[in-house]
């Protein structure tokens, strides 16, 4: 499970890095998205996954009976919260291209004044 997160991890930000030093204007925006994302799964992969089962879950306890620990809500409170701001980034991002592209006619990093 480990060996997989750390794949997935390691191929978004490999990805997020490469879109991020092209030279087209919308590659750079999805680059900078998919490494906030990546970013995201590295942290709920630092915060620990562990195989549960239905002893796990805090609601199919029974009545009385003393509740299971379950994992540390701090870790996808910050993620969730981190999530919002990258989609807000995300589409702030997004319309300034837009904006680029109307007031230059390109999106080339290169072409622009």
């Amino acid at each position: 499970m480990s060996l997989a997160l750390a794949l997935v991890v390691g191929a978004l930000f490999a990805l997020g890095t490469f879109l991020l030093l092209r030279r087209d204007l919308l590659r750079v925006v999805w680059g900078i998205a998919v490494i906030s994302q990546a970013a995201n799964v590295y942290l709920v992969s630092v915060g620990g996954v562990v195989a549960g089962d239905g002893d796990t879950v805090p609601i199919l306890a029974g009545h009385g009976a003393e509740t299971p620990a379950t994992a540390d809500p701090v870790v996808q409170a910050l993620v969730l919260t981190a999530i919002v701001i990258s989609f807000g980034t995300t589409a702030f991002a997004l319309a300034l291209t837009f904006r680029v592209h109307a007031e230059n006619g390109t999106m080339d990093v290169g072409e622009l004044p």
